[in-house]
């Protein structure tokens, strides 16, 4: 795929309209409103990561303990 803008014979030089200025706002707006939601997903996820490792290894501890403490017989 090719950088190249899809409008034909469009000049660099002109100014934006006003219409054009509002999409462009609009657009930045919504990208940063995915951004913000993304991070916030990003962050939950790893709270839910490292409590899982968390759980894991104190299960693991617990587990090991209890076996330790039992005598063969």
């Amino acid at each position: 795929m090719s950088s190249e803008p899809k409008v034909k014979n469009a000049d660099p030089k002109r100014p934006l309209k006003a219409a054009e200025v509002d999409f462009m706002k609009l657009i930045e707006q919504q990208n940063l409103e995915r951004v913000l939601k993304l991070k916030r997903t990003r962050k939950n996820n790893l709270i839910t990561a490292l409590r899982s490792v968390a759980l894991f290894c104190h299960l693991r501890i617990f587990n090991a303990g209890s076996e330790a403490g039992k005598v063969p017989g």
